[in-house]
């Protein structure tokens, strides 16, 4: 029988795109739920357009699942470089968690990144998402200094990994 992560579809695709819509209206009612509000980072749709970044949609057939983004930063330094991809709307649709679609995303987004020259991957989570915390460790992220929007919200905690080093 093949597994979930392995059926998947991943296909870059503009943050406006109808699925993508869909599923980052869907993480930031899970951030209403979690932390009593949207997430107000500030986004530009082109933020997400090559060459400077990414958006991806996974879909298991027709149905989407997940959703991925990068976007290139030059201000964060993070483990020894400032030549970072911060990872940005990484969600798994709560039908598909624990199947690897989460790894499977994040493969492709750590993959991309280092196509466009990307030497480290940067992400911000939240301690209200434990899940997420615990999958970025093992998929070998380490703790950095907080930087971004909520870099000083209590809340916050951000990690980095290196690209091109293999996940433990």
């Amino acid at each position: 029988m093949v597994g979930l992560s392995e059926r998947l579809r991943i296909e870059r695709l503009p943050i406006t795109h109808a699925d993508a819509a869909l599923l980052v209206e869907e993480v930031q009612q899970e951030y209403v739920v979690r932390y009593g509000g949207r997430d107000d980072t500030p986004l530009e749709p082109d933020t997400f357009e090559l060459p400077r970044g990414t958006f991806v949609v996974a879909y298991d057939g027709d149905t989407p699942v997940a959703t991925g983004a990068w976007r290139l930063r030059d201000d964060v330094l993070a483990l020894g470089t400032k030549n970072a991809a911060e990872i940005k709307r990484m969600y798994v649709v709560p039908s598909a968690r624990r199947g690897g679609v989460a790894a499977a995303v994040l493969e492709h987004l750590e993959r991309t990144a280092r196509e466009a020259g990307a030497e480290v991957t940067i992400l911000e989570t939240g301690t209200k998402q434990p899940e997420a915390i615990a999958f970025y460790q093992r998929c070998g992220y380490t703790e950095i200094e907080n930087f971004g929007y909520y870099r000083d919200e209590p809340e916050s905690v951000c990690f980095a990994r290196l690209l091109g080093v293999d996940t433990p």
